[in-house]
């Protein structure tokens, strides 16, 4: 706190030269509390205590508040599907899961969230560490970076039924790119595992706990699933927001090549990252990918709470709620067209579009909408499927939907036949792109549509 030197109304300048060494002083004192400031840098949103472990044991630079400064975003994120098949009864009680998960931004400090959502009775994690991979495709980290997590300063947490938690923040940097490791390890039973199961990247099991296990011997299984996590935020330099893509099986990636990384959410990353190197003059943002394969504007899945949630009953969680999201790209619908028993309504379906739009404008964000691809030869598609799609498409390229508009459809189409995917872009079941089609779609992105956030407002 500043202090104030006031002169009494009519004081002789002699007296307030008499003064002085007594203002320098306070000044001086001044300046040493400000500069004292500068190196003490707490992670902003949360307290994280230092010390000793619970246990007793020194902390291994764990949750110490990175020294540093930064913007908190979401360098990586997934949205919880489901219950995970076979973990009904017991979870996976007695195994560390160790969790592949990609950076898109890097930083110097990192929080994760563990998500109970589909849980059943509360979960119990003893034990979660993060460390950098040692490589590629592999369950190895690098030694130097392992880190032990904590919640609120305890080495373990409790996650109640359908609630998430999120770690405190560790002093760890995080290159852009980087495979990063996040492993918990749960000793008693929690009913159905919280998953993502179209992951299209390997992590690891092991049995017992392994948490803080460098070598990635003991990671003997395999999975194609994500589980538990849901978040990795980062303390960043390079970036001052996120772009959350929120779709369906498409923005999932689901026929990109496992370990990666070539989803169009993962590729429109880089290439943002690349031109803000080549000196372009655009937003400087993280893309975290919520997509979910099967995924519906309207419709939830089945069960309490759904599975494969409507877009619009998962906005708030996945998107709106993702640390310091200021745009997001929304590619949604086509599951609304394809997976409906009747013929699609195509009014309700862009009423659904256009509420997600103004909850992201009350939230500050704004919201760039994708065309709907062409789909023809896929064993769902009828003529009548394919005129609902073009309206809406009519109406989302007329702006009476979105606040700007990639035109996926008509970059990606047939030009001999607009009603299928060009065939050097089709994965082979006539509705997912391919590795190239994924890099269309992120290469015809304009990049320019990303400025602008908490201005929008249809």
């Amino acid at each position: 706190m500043t202090r104030r030197h006031d002169r009494a109304p009519g004081q002789a300048r002699t007296q307030h030269r008499a003064k002085y060494p007594t203002l320098l002083g306070a000044l001086l004192a001044l300046v040493i509390a400000v500069c004292a400031g500068i190196y003490v840098t707490a992670a902003p949103d949360r307290a994280t205590p230092s010390g000793a472990l619970a246990d007793g044991r020194p902390h291994r630079d764990s949750s110490a508040a990175p020294v540093s400064t930064g913007t908190w975003v979401a360098s990586w994120a997934t949205a919880p599907v489901g219950g995970e098949p076979g973990t009904e009864t017991t979870g996976l009680a007695g195994h560390s899961v160790r969790n592949v998960v990609h950076a898109d931004s890097g930083g110097t400090g990192a929080r994760i969230t563990l998500s109970n959502l589909y849980g059943q009775s509360p979960l119990d994690i003893t034990h979660a560490t993060i460390a950098l991979s040692a490589g590629d495709a592999t369950a190895a980290a690098d030694a130097g970076t392992m880190r032990r997590l904590t919640f609120n300063g305890a080495t373990g947490v409790v996650i109640p039924a359908g609630e998430e938690t999120v770690s405190d923040a560790v002093h760890l940097l995080i290159p852009h790119g980087a495979d990063v490791l996040v492993t918990t390890y749960s000793p008693t039973p929690s009913g159905p595992v919280t998953y993502h199961p179209h992951a299209r990247q390997i992590s690891y099991v092991a049995t017992g706990d392994r948490t803080e296990d460098s070598t990635g011997t003991p990671y003997t299984q395999q999975t194609p699933y994500w589980r538990y996590v849901t978040a990795l935020d980062v303390l960043s330099n390079e970036a001052d927001g996120t772009v959350v893509v929120f779709g369906d099986s498409i923005t999932d990636g689901i026929t990109s090549t496992t370990n990666a990384n070539r989803r169009w959410p993962d590729l429109l990353g880089g290439r943002l990252r690349s031109a803000l190197q080549d000196g372009r003059r655009l937003p400087r943002y993280s893309v975290v990918n919520e997509g979910i394969s099967g995924n519906q504007v309207l419709a939830d899945g089945l069960g309490r709470p759904a599975e494969n949630q409507s877009g619009l009953g998962r906005f708030g969680r996945d998107a709106l709620s993702r640390t310091n999201a200021k745009v997001v790209v929304v590619d949604l619908g086509i599951n609304d067209i394809l997976r409906n028993p009747r013929l699609a309504d195509p009014d309700r379906v862009l009423g659904g579009l256009r509420t997600l739009a103004r909850d992201a404008h009350a939230r500050g964000l704004k919201v760039v909408g994708a065309t709907l691809m062409p789909f023809e030869g896929h064993r769902g598609w009828t003529p009548a499927r394919e005129a609902v799609r073009r309206q809406i498409n009519a109406q989302i390229r007329a702006g009476r939907v979105y606040d700007a508009v990639v035109d996926f459809d008509k970059a990606l189409r047939d030009p001999y036949d607009p009603r299928r995917l060009r065939p050097d872009y089709d994965s082979g079941d006539h509705l997912h792109p391919d590795d190239r089609g994924f890099a269309k779609m992120a290469e015809v992105f304009d990049l320019r549509t990303l400025k602008g956030a908490g201005q929008a407002e249809l």
